[in-house]
């Protein structure tokens, strides 16, 4: 997985090849670069990225991991669960 992403990231055709799952149309001539983005995203130790978030809790501390897409969407929801959890664990 880590290999592909970075392939597609320095081959404009292969970032094309891919888009083009989702919009057949789109040719290369079509793309112009842009700024750098970030993909922070959890991946397992079998190498497949983790598709949702996983919050853990220990004695000490509670902590928010592998927030992807739709975490913006659901941010209010996941915090209330987070407020919600240290409420009962840290009275």
């Amino acid at each position: 997985m880590c290999a592909g992403e970075t392939a597609r990231s320095f081959s404009k055709t292969l970032f094309c090849r891919s888009l083009q799952r989702l919009v057949p149309e789109i040719r290369e001539e079509d793309l112009q670069p842009g700024g750098c983005g970030v993909r922070a995203q959890a991946m397992t130790s079998e190498g497949i990225l983790q598709q949702d978030f996983e919050i853990r809790q220990d004695r000490f501390a509670l902590h928010l991991f592998n927030a992807p897409s739709p975490a913006a969407t659901a941010s209010l929801a996941i915090a209330d669960d987070l407020l919600a959890r240290l409420g009962t664990a840290f009275p």
